[in-house]
This record gives C-alpha cells, sequence and structure tokens, in this order.
C-alpha cells in the first residue's frame, strides 16, 4: 500500500476513535446530569490555581451557639457543690426550731434540738417560702439567719421602728434585711426577705414614694431586665432578684432585691404614691 493510503487510513481510523469518545463522554454527563443538577465548569483562571476549591459548602449556625457552648464549658469546669444529706440535723438544730415554734403557717416542731420526719417537714416548707436552697430541711446556718431575722421583724417594737403612716406604707429595715407593708396599724404582706447595697452602694436611709412602676425595666447601666420594678429615689426601687438572695457576698446597687412572690405581692399591695420607710443599715456597709 502506497505511504499516502497508509496515512489516510490511520487518520479514518483516528477519527473513528474520536467520535467513540465523544460519545462516552456525551453518554456520561447525561447520566450525571440525570442525578444532579448541573454545574457550571470553572474558569480557566479559576482552574489554573492549583488547589483553589470553587465550591464552597456553608453550614449555617445560630448566633447564639459560640455564647452557649461557652457557658457549657464555663458550667464544665465550675466545682460541683457537696450534696446536702435531706433532714441533717446540724448545730442550729434548736435555735431554728425555737423559731419556728413562734411563726405560724410552716407546721409544728419539736423543740428539742433533735431532728424528726416532722421537723423536716417544716423546716423544709419554711426554706421553700423564703427561697432557701436546698430546700431538704436541713438544719443549716442560712435556715437560721432568715428565721432569726423574720421573728425579729415580727415583732411590735419593730413594726413601730418603720413609722408608718395611716396610708400604705413600705417598711425596709436595712439592718435585719427584711421589709412588710402597713396598711395602718395593719401588717398585710410580710415580713420578708430582701437584700439591698453593698459596701459603697448602701441603701439610703430616708422616707420617699413610689414615683415609677412597671412590670419589667431595663437596666441601662447593668443591661439587666428588673422585673417588678417600683422606684422610689433616684435611681434605686424594688425589684425581683436576678441572682441568689441568700448568696451572702452579694449586694444590689442600691435597690431592693426581693424574692419573685415577694416582688409579685408587693407590686400588687403598692402604688404610686405609696410611702417608702428605709431605716437601719445593712451589715458591713
Amino acid at each position: 500500500m502506497a505511504a499516502t493510503g497508509v496515512v489516510a487510513v490511520l487518520a479514518s481510523m483516528a477519527a473513528v476513535v474520536g467520535l467513540a469518545s465523544a460519545a462516552v463522554a456525551v453518554d456520561a454527563a447525561g447520566m450525571l446530569g440525570s442525578a444532579s443538577p448541573a454545574v457550571t465548569a470553572p474558569s480557566a483562571s479559576a482552574s489554573a490555581t492549583a488547589g483553589t476549591p470553587f465550591i464552597k459548602v456553608v453550614t449555617g449556625q445560630p448566633t447564639q451557639a459560640p455564647a452557649r457552648q461557652a457557658a457549657q464549658a464555663s458550667d464544665a469546669t465550675k466545682p460541683a457543690k457537696a450534696p446536702v444529706a435531706p433532714c441533717a440535723t446540724g448545730r442550729w438544730q434548736r435555735d431554728i426550731e425555737e423559731n419556728l415554734d413562734i411563726l405560724d403557717g410552716y407546721g409544728a416542731v419539736t423543740v428539742d434540738g433533735r431532728q424528726t420526719p416532722g421537723d423536716c417537714a417544716t423546716i423544709s416548707s419554711f426554706q421553700r417560702r423564703f427561697g432557701i436552697e436546698p430546700a431538704h430541711g436541713q438544719a443549716d446556718a442560712t435556715t437560721a439567719d432568715v428565721a432569726e431575722r423574720i421573728v425579729a421583724s415580727s415583732t411590735p417594737e419593730r413594726r413601730r421602728a418603720c413609722g408608718a403612716t395611716t396610708k400604705v406604707t413600705a417598711c425596709v429595715d436595712l439592718s435585719l434585711q427584711t421589709v412588710w407593708v402597713m396598711r395602718g396599724t395593719e401588717m398585710v404582706l410580710g415580713p420578708t426577705v430582701i437584700r439591698s447595697g453593698f459596701r459603697g452602694h448602701a441603701t439610703p436611709a430616708g422616707t420617699y414614694r413610689i414615683n415609677k412602676r412597671a412590670t419589667q425595666e431595663w437596666s441601662d447601666p447593668y443591661e439587666v431586665w428588673l422585673p417588678y420594678w417600683q422606684r422610689f429615689v433616684g435611681g434605686i426601687g424594688f425589684h425581683e432578684t436576678t441572682t441568689y438572695l441568700h448568696d451572702a457576698q452579694r449586694g444590689s446597687h442600691g435597690c431592693i432585691n426581693l424574692l419573685h412572690r415577694d416582688a409579685v405581692d408587693m407590686f400588687d399591695q403598692l402604688h404610686m404614691g405609696a410611702t417608702v420607710r428605709t431605716f437601719g443599715r445593712r451589715p458591713g456597709t
């Protein structure tokens, strides 16, 4: 066969192979296209950059996730609290029994310095009322302190120290860290526990009037909501506590912190213009 003939045959065979390869490529592309959306090929400049992806996958995350994860990590590093045995007898057993024997509404106790199931139930009821945690009926220092303060605030002498008017008066005893509400000579709420200003932010003693009320008030300086807000002097007022009330290391910036149920009750009992009498001084301020 002449050389020109050989070249013609080879060219013909190459053309056939090329057509077959093109057909296979078309079939493959069609199969891929039926399984997934068409993807635009990268430009020549993009392909020329080695290792540069042209498809970016982004997984959406809530904006709160980092903060929540940080909080969880922080909680995980906190030391675990020692468990409190239910109905544990402590050194304040008899003191608590004596004070709860004076107060009504929590149950009966036997004043003998020995814990019994009945004593435990009464102490637990008292602890739940005043937000003491845990409320396991244990005779601990916090329970003894609160019981003593409530009894002391219930005496006629302490009520007179408030100097209540003939109208509605909120009596804030800064020395005992308690509050009650008088309507004339009748006590209509309390006494119950509070937390006032700490050192450098002591709540001032004096006679004031409620001048602003709101079920929710935003504090700009401290960036926190103040539930059941009742202002009576400057930026100071009654509101529900945002932390554990019986943490002795804490204090307010002058406000009167209350348990939730007491904040609600105070909001119901007081009104615009109601008198607020603060007297005494918080220990350590």
